[in-house]
Formats: structure tokens, sequence, C-alpha cells
């Protein structure tokens, strides 16, 4: 059973643009779908992680917003970082899944127990599920619905929406 999901942002959690104001702030984009499924599936009991190889804020804002507690940013090797998490959890990768959307994440992706891919991920990453949402258009939400079924708790899902 899936106890725990590996997030990347760009690319995933967002479309992978990165966006520059005028007063040198950094913008991103985040769909609110993949915010309500994150927030239903930590309901759930289980945990989200966030490892990213940027440091933003707007991804600090986020993780905050949906109290996601686990978050780690500047992060070169995102295998060694999750190792060390689910040490920390008590857990194992087959007790795991991920998304991403790039070479970075290839290590993670063919360690876990689960492995997932927006449908504008690149094109040599091997994984059990393409998505067919985009990076920042629902494509978590849609994974974590995958992982719902998989972990057959569809009846639980379903009344956190009552």
């Amino acid at each position: 059973m899936i106890e725990l999901i590996f997030l990347d942002i760009d690319g995933c959690l967002t479309d992978g643009k990165i966006i520059y104001s005028a007063e040198h702030k950094e913008l991103k984009e985040f769909d609110v779908k993949d915010g309500a499924a994150i927030e239903a599936w930590l309901k759930l009991n289980k945990k989200i992680a966030i490892i990213t190889g940027r440091t933003s804020i707007c991804v600090e804002q986020r993780a905050k917003d949906l109290k996601i507690e686990l978050v780690y940013q500047g992060i070169k090797n995102k295998l060694a970082c999750a190792k060390k998490i689910l040490q920390d959890l008590n857990l194992d990768f087959s007790q795991s899944a991920a998304i991403g959307d790039y070479l970075n994440d290839k290590a993670l992706l063919e360690k876990v127990g689960l492995s997932f891919k927006p449908k504008d991920a690149h094109k040599d990453l091997k994984v059990d599920f393409k998505l067919s949402k985009k990076g920042g258009r629902a494509a978590v939400a849609e994974m974590i619905e995958i992982i719902i079924k998989k972990n057959r708790m569809k009846k639980e899902w379903n009344e956190l929406w009552l």
C-alpha cells in the first residue's frame, strides 16, 4: 500500500514555467484540483514530500497552504533525499509513489513502488503510469486518484467529499 507520495514541483505541480515580475519576484501557477487532492490524501493520514531541485518562496507558501510538512528544496540527489525521508518515517520504497517530469527525476522514479509522469514529461522517462494531464494541469490529482484505486481506498476517498 502506498503511504507516501514524492512530488516534484516544476513540470508536475506547475506547468514548469518560471515567471519573474518587474519587482524581481518569482511567480508560479498551481491548479486547485491538485491542491484539493493533496489535502484529501493528507486527511487519509497519508504523507506527501516535496523534493525539488530549485528553491522558491512560492513553493514554501504552497506547501504551507496545503499543510505539507516534508519540503526539501535545492536538492540535487532526489533519490538520496527520498531514502532519508523513508528511513525517518520507517517506510520503504515499495510504500511510496513519485511523479517526475525530467531526467533529474529518473533515479527516484525507478526506485519507488509506483511511478508517474505528466503527459508532457520527457519521453525517455520510464514509469508505471503516463498521465493524461499535463504538469500543472491536475496531473497530481490524477495520480492521487489512481493511487486511491490501487490502495482500494475509494470508499474512504469518496466520504471525504460529502
